[in-house]
């Protein structure tokens, strides 16, 4: 956080609802963590950890070691205060959609072929809210976009619509276009959304973006021949807690102490 100072990181977060292209990972700790990575992709196979690596950080202590990085925690500690709960964390990877077996190419004909590559669904994330997803309420929600890959526009960064978290929670209904990652295929119907003044938030891999909770953000499917991976990890200060909300029917099972001590106890966090 050298190149922005604590206040101006504030003031910036709380005009426009996110900070994008913080440093985290230098190469040596960037190579160890894609080692990991690798590992779980070999045991797991990539259907698998393209979205469904969630809340691994009790698995596993490298994940839990990074999802407390000193250098990732310092501008969180600086929008939340020192006392932070990790919430929820989950890979998630848009792989190349070109990326087929070989043994495919080998089996189909040349025209079958194009035909099925032209039925691909492409993943992406729809616009939404995360606060959308999350009964929480006595503070607020932040989430970090940790790149292990470079994040560019041709393999499907993070969008935002810069100032929208001062919206307030926004209806969400069913996606119709298929392909949404979200879990419950939601997004904000589009004449809610401001498009024309959504911006690109490219990272370089070891880059985090962070954005609060009711910023509207999206991303589109990847066209390139890059995977794009990233760590999403949601944190809260711990005068926040969890609600009944019917609409947001969500359990913690995972909150961990991140940083500093929790006089409230409002959720059964491990230290």
């Amino acid at each position: 956080m050298s190149e922005i100072s604590v206040s101006e990181l504030q003031q910036r977060y709380s005009h426009q609802g996110f900070i994008s292209a913080i440093p985290v990972l230098d190469e040596a700790e960037l190579s160890q963590i894609r080692r990991g990575f690798s590992d779980l992709e070999r045991e797991f196979g990539q259907q698998y950890t393209q979205y469904s690596l969630h809340n691994v950080h009790l698995q596993y202590p490298w994940v839990m070691d990074l999802a407390k990085h000193p250098r990732l925690l310092q501008p969180v500690q600086a929008i939340l205060g020192s006392d932070v709960i990790l919430l929820d964390s989950r890979f998630i990877c848009k792989y190349p959609t070109t990326q087929r077996d070989k043994s495919t190419a080998t089996q189909q004909g040349e025209e079958e072929l194009r035909s099925s590559e032209k039925e691909t669904v492409q993943p992406f994330v729809a616009w939404h809210q995360d606060m959308r997803y999350w009964g929480i309420s006595g503070g607020p929600v932040l989430s970090v976009w940790l790149a292990l890959d470079d994040s560019l526009a041709d393999n499907g960064a993070l969008q935002v619509i810069p100032e929208s978290h001062c919206s307030g929670l926004l209806p969400h209904h069913q996606a119709s276009r298929p392909g949404n990652m979200l879990t419950v295929n939601q997004e904000i119907p589009e004449e809610l959304v401001q498009t024309e003044r959504a911006l690109l938030c490219p990272l370089q891999a070891g880059q985090m973006s962070i954005h609060d909770g009711f910023l509207i953000h999206a991303s589109g499917p990847n066209t390139s021949q890059k995977r794009r991976c990233g760590f999403v990890i949601r944190y809260v200060p711990t005068c926040a807690f969890p609600i009944q909300d019917p609409d947001r029917p969500r359990r913690f099972p995972a909150t961990v102490m991140a940083s500093g001590t929790d006089q409230f106890k409002h959720f059964c966090s491990r230290p």
